[in-house]
């Protein structure tokens, strides 16, 4: 499983979603891969290939166990819930 979250160095909706990511990292034991995809030309193709359209930007949330998705900002709740599969 991997839980990954796409962002933008000056995106303001990830600065705003770092503390809750950090949060559900330290409790729940849960390491979610973060990709910069603003000035990186890689990881913003793979942000393309795993958006399909379907957000069009950051932050955006990928579980690729199971394709599930969060789109922007969202609640510690919702994050977690999307971490652990539900």
């Amino acid at each position: 499983m991997a839980l990954i979250m796409f962002y933008g160095t000056e995106c303001v909706h990830c600065h705003a979603m770092m503390p809750l990511v950090k949060k559900l990292e330290k409790e729940e034991k849960i390491k979610v891969q973060l990709i910069e995809t603003w000035h990186n030309a890689t990881n913003q193709r793979k942000f393309e290939e795993m958006d399909k359209g379907e957000c069009g930007g950051v932050p955006l949330f990928v579980n690729t166990s199971t394709g599930k998705k969060i789109c922007g900002e969202t609640s510690y709740e919702k994050l977690k819930a999307w971490a652990k599969g539900k």
